[in-house]
């Protein structure tokens, strides 16, 4: 999959912190992972659509 997260974004939110190069990666694989088992849990109730309920 390809980049999932804005690095401006993330920097912006973490203002008042430094963020190690290697961090973007691993919140990438987070996000990555997070949205497959929403997909799962839509297909899982009969629906294309993923919902907020899905998170």
């Amino acid at each position: 999959m390809s980049d999932l997260v804005v690095k401006a974004a993330v920097k912006d939110a973490l203002a008042e912190k430094n963020v190690a190069g290697d961090f973007y990666e691993a919140l990438d694989e987070e996000v990555e992972e997070l949205l497959e088992e929403a997909a799962a849990r839509a297909e899982a109730n009969g629906r294309k659509t993923v919902q907020p309920r899905d998170l």
